[in-house]
């Protein structure tokens, strides 16, 4: 089979971006992820669902600049869409599609089979979404992982790399949010996955399926839907006029793509990850309105903001700060972030403005 010989097999829910929508000319360009202690994974036979989406894809370019061999698994359409895979021609020709759903099990034993490490990021992610649509998130977040689970155990797979979210914890009850945080899931996404990340302990504990589970906080960068708020304050000032935002209040540890990518490759790789819950953060945190005023400094002007009621979200979901320690994370793989907030918004502002017409900036991405 050749590399990119498509084979009825999941996807990465991504933002339904076509390889018919690529430009003939130049590939986007991106900026690299961060170094990340990747040696390991050299030769070894990985493989990443949700490998369309937005962190998925950037983590499959750095899997195989780290040498190993890929097998990306994309939600299947009849489209052939590759989701953000279709940005970097030089990663679609060197990995393996697996196209299909991780709803079904079929697919899930055929992305599974011969891997030694499967970086599970397919999810329905939306928290606004999952307030209209819970079974549907539910099925993707949770059934979904159910059975990529038991196609790992039945595979033989080394190690099953969870992902999880930091939405689990809920407003934070203490600060820095470390991995004993109690757990508070505030929305049904935020359950979804909270469960997920039991059952994937489960396996292990039952068993003794390899697994590491990572916590992703607040992740940014080129490729991201305007469904997050840093790039949603990023293309409507690059739009121009007035930002039309919900809460300005609430705080977030922002973390750069290439940062988060590192990460899991760390978390792949290490043999100290195996086992752990492990959280991928910056250890600072920025509240919107802080957010605002860094893109104001990228673009050059001072952003106005005016408050639109429909994206205002209920009172008793709206988590109100997240900001982690990753210090258990350092101490397993040697991995930190190393991207300032400032510099991340400075390279996304770049993209953005040289893809700003793949976005609409009027409408509220749930």
């Amino acid at each position: 089979m050749t590399p990119f010989q498509l084979r009825l097999g999941e996807s990465g829910r991504g933002d339904g971006y076509k390889v018919s929508d690529v430009p003939g000319s130049e590939p986007t360009p991106v900026p690299a992820p961060a170094a990340a202690p990747a040696q390991s994974l050299t030769g070894r036979r990985v493989a990443v669902t949700g490998a369309g989406g937005f962190i998925g894809s950037h983590l499959c370019e750095a899997l195989v600049r780290a040498g190993a061999e890929v097998r990306a698994m994309v939600e299947y359409d009849s489209d052939g869409s590759v989701g953000w895979l279709a940005d970097s021609p030089e990663t679609l020709s060197a990995v393996e599609i697996e196209a299909g759903d991780v709803r079904d099990p079929e697919s899930c034993r055929r992305v599974a089979a011969g891997r030694d490490v499967v970086f599970h990021l397919a999810a329905l992610i939306a928290i606004p979404y999952s307030y209209g649509n819970p079974t549907a998130v539910f099925g993707v977040n949770l059934n979904g992982t159910l059975n990529l689970a038991l196609a790992c155990r039945d595979e033989g797979v080394g190690r099953l790399v969870h992902t999880s979210t930091s939405e689990v914890y809920g407003t934070a009850q203490q600060v820095p949010i470390t991995e004993d945080h109690p757990i508070h899931a505030q929305s049904p996404y935020a359950a979804s996955k909270a469960a997920a990340d039991q059952l994937v302990m489960s396996f292990r504990d039952s068993y003794e399926m390899p697994a590491t589970i990572v916590r992703p906080f607040n992740t940014y960068g080129p490729r991201q839907s305007m469904r997050a708020v840093l790039p949603t304050i990023v293309v409507q000032a690059l739009s121009g006029g007035t930002l039309r935002l919900g809460s300005l209040d609430p705080r977030r540890d922002m973390t750069f793509v290439g940062d988060t990518v590192s990460g899991f490759i760390a978390a792949g790789g290490s043999p100290d990850a195996e086992g752990l819950t492990l959280q991928l953060g910056t250890g600072t945190d920025h509240s919107v309105g802080e957010m605002v005023e860094a893109v104001g400094r990228a673009v050059g002007r001072e952003l106005e903001v005016e408050t639109d009621p429909a994206r205002i979200r209920p009172a008793a979901s709206e988590v109100q700060r997240l900001i982690s320690d990753p210090s258990r994370m350092e101490r397993a793989t040697g991995w930190k972030a190393e991207t300032s907030l400032d510099e991340g918004i400075a390279l996304m502002t770049d993209w953005v403005s040289r893809n700003l017409d793949r976005f609409r900036p009027d409408e509220y991405a749930i």
